[in-house]
């Protein structure tokens, strides 16, 4: 079971990997890409400017380590790094909007491709994706955990058969009757022979003696 959760999640985290980088080459608001936006304008106070942004300092730079680290907490298997990412990528999607609210003075979505556009919603999904995977996925057992794991328990020894051999029982008890043993009792309980009684010498005694 849990081999399987970490595959769905993976998948999903995956997903959402891919909708973060793809969503800066697509239009924000009306037809400004996400690499368009300088990464520093997020902190200002004023919001979002009409600078050109290069690749390095546009929003494309922290979304494609927020990816990088993504693959890594999946490499390791590590909840906490993919539920942190999605954590920054709605974060940054949710301070650009705020920005871009106050430069515009408000948000609309145009039927027409102003206002918010597909890039936005897809920079979205994608960290809602590595939340979902992060929830989905089980994470990596703390190997510490199997030093606190009961012994387990160990097969019972197979006793055998009646009438079989037995290294470790008592010979006399197991041994076969042989050719000289007495079928009714063991030979070291017979009782001894008793002495013979003493028999009479084969010649007359001598006459006693009347001197």
């Amino acid at each position: 079971m849990a081999t399987l959760r970490n595959a769905i999640g993976s998948l999903v985290a995956l997903a959402g990997v891919v909708a973060i980088v793809w969503s800066p080459f697509r239009p924000w608001y009306g037809d400004r890409r996400g690499k368009d936006y300088l990464v520093v304008d997020l902190f200002r106070a004023d919001g979002v400017t009409g600078d050109h942004a290069r690749l390095v300092s546009s929003l494309l730079a922290p979304l494609l380590i927020t990816a990088l680290v993504t693959l890594m907490g999946l490499v390791l298997r590590s909840r906490l790094l993919v539920g942190l990412t999605g954590l920054v990528v709605l974060a940054l999607t949710v301070l650009w909007a705020v920005r871009q609210g106050q430069a515009a003075g408000s948000l609309t979505v145009g039927a027409r491709g102003e206002g918010l556009n597909t890039g936005v919603a897809t920079a979205a999904v994608g960290g809602a994706a590595l939340l979902l995977a992060a929830l989905v996925m089980p994470g990596r057992r703390p190997r510490h955990a199997d030093a606190f794991a009961p012994d387990p328990i160990p097969d019972p020894i197979p006793q055998p058969p009646p009438g079989a051999y037995d290294p470790y029982s008592d010979p006399s008890s197991t041994r076969a009757p042989g050719p000289y043993d007495d079928p009714q009792e063991p030979y070291d309980t017979q009782p001894l022979p008793s002495p013979p009684s003493a028999a009479p010498p084969p010649w007359p005694a001598p006459p006693p003696d009347t001197r």
